[in-house]
């Protein structure tokens, strides 16, 4: 899970996880109120059930927190987290009153900022997806390499949180995947997570990458608009 600040304030966080969204609520005091969901596995989404309670017992937000969900993840996201019978014991409520769900395709508008949606490669196709916000942030997500889809969505400088840890699997970039797909100056935009302990990250250090640590909080460049074309 991570978090796009706008002016210190969170802007529109990324993922719901069970012990991300513990880390959020002690870091900033309140509940995420815009999110995107990158793909469906729990330790990305086992934050929702707390955050209904959140969200649906809070009068000001009930209904109004926005989550941008991938349409072909909206199936997906409602089996792993919506579709128990009774959100409340009491019934009469339905899981997603307390959201304001927004499937989206390759691009959303989130006040007032475009961004843009394309495919990773994480264990099954159509199943998880990256984000940009273009000129200044593209998060991967869980994926293997994905030089192709890289070479499209960071084209503009952005800083790329890349997922990687020393080895790889049929789900997850390995260190060794990435220096062997990616060009060296794009690995240069790349910051490192899901690696698998302090002393991986570390490890990743020595081979000259540049890690996330839990906690950290990173600058970002201002987002660059699209040009506009005349006709």
């Amino acid at each position: 899970m991570a978090t796009v600040e706008r002016e210190g304030l969170p802007w529109l966080s990324i993922d719901c996880g069970g012990e991300g969204l513990t880390a959020f609520l002690a870091h900033y005091g309140a509940p995420p109120r815009a999110l995107f969901v990158t793909h469906t596995h729990l330790d990305h989404v086992a934050g929702f059930e707390r955050l209904f309670v959140e969200s649906w017992f809070d009068p000001a937000w009930r209904g109004r927190v926005r989550v941008y969900v991938p349409a072909p993840l909206v199936p997906l996201l409602h089996q792993r987290v919506g579709s128990y019978p009774n959100a409340l014991a009491e019934g009469g409520v339905n899981f997603w009153d307390a959201f304001h769900v927004i499937p989206v395709g390759n691009h959303f508008w989130h006040e007032g900022q475009r961004l843009e949606v394309f495919p990773t490669r994480h264990h099954w196709p159509d199943t998880a997806f990256g984000l940009r916000l273009r000129g200044s942030l593209v998060w991967t997500g869980d994926t293997r390499p994905i030089p192709e889809q890289l070479a499209r969505a960071a084209d503009a400088g952005e800083l790329i949180a890349h997922d990687c840890g020393l080895t790889g699997n049929p789900s997850h970039s390995g260190i060794d995947d990435l220096e062997r797909e990616y060009p060296a100056a794009l690995l240069s935009r790349c910051v490192l997570y899901h690696y698998a302990s302090q002393a991986d990250g570390e490890a990743l250090e020595a081979r000259g990458h540049r890690i996330l640590r839990p906690g950290e909080l990173l600058p970002l460049a201002d987002p660059v608009a699209l040009p506009v074309e005349h006709t």
